[in-house]
């Protein structure tokens, strides 16, 4: 019995001050990196621009994406270093979703108050 490919999130940030080409490169590199490691991109959603929790290399603000794909392990391998060295990712994270995991979300999560100096004028 064959057994289903482990399925992946790979939430990235991207320098929003980075040029429009940076960050296009950056996320044709991710979606190449996946297709030809024999992977398949099951989801990918566009969150936007988004504060971030804390400041990343004097950033407060990042482009939000996120990837859901399943592949081989040596896909990863090839995503975290080639992450790791651009300057257009403030961060990424790949995550393995285990069995049991609800669903991704449709769109972007609600952006939290008081994240990264953001406050709630709704209490005024």
């Amino acid at each position: 019995m064959a057994s289903e490919p482990t399925l992946y999130d790979l939430v990235l940030l991207l320098d929003s001050s980075a040029e429009d080409t940076v960050r296009t490169k950056v996320l044709t590199d991710v979606e190449a990196a996946i297709t030809s490691g024999g992977g398949t991109i099951e989801l990918r959603q566009e969150w936007g621009r988004r504060p971030t929790t804390f400041s990343i290399g004097h950033q407060s603000e990042a482009e939000y994406h996120l990837f859901q794909f399943s592949g081989p392990t040596a896909i990863l391998e090839s995503l975290q270093h080639s992450l790791s060295i651009d300057d257009g990712v403030l961060r990424f994270r790949i995550i393995k979703v285990v069995k049991g995991t609800p669903p991704a979300p449709d769109g972007a999560p609600p952006v939290l108050v008081g994240a990264a100096g953001i406050e709630d004028d709704s209490q005024q």
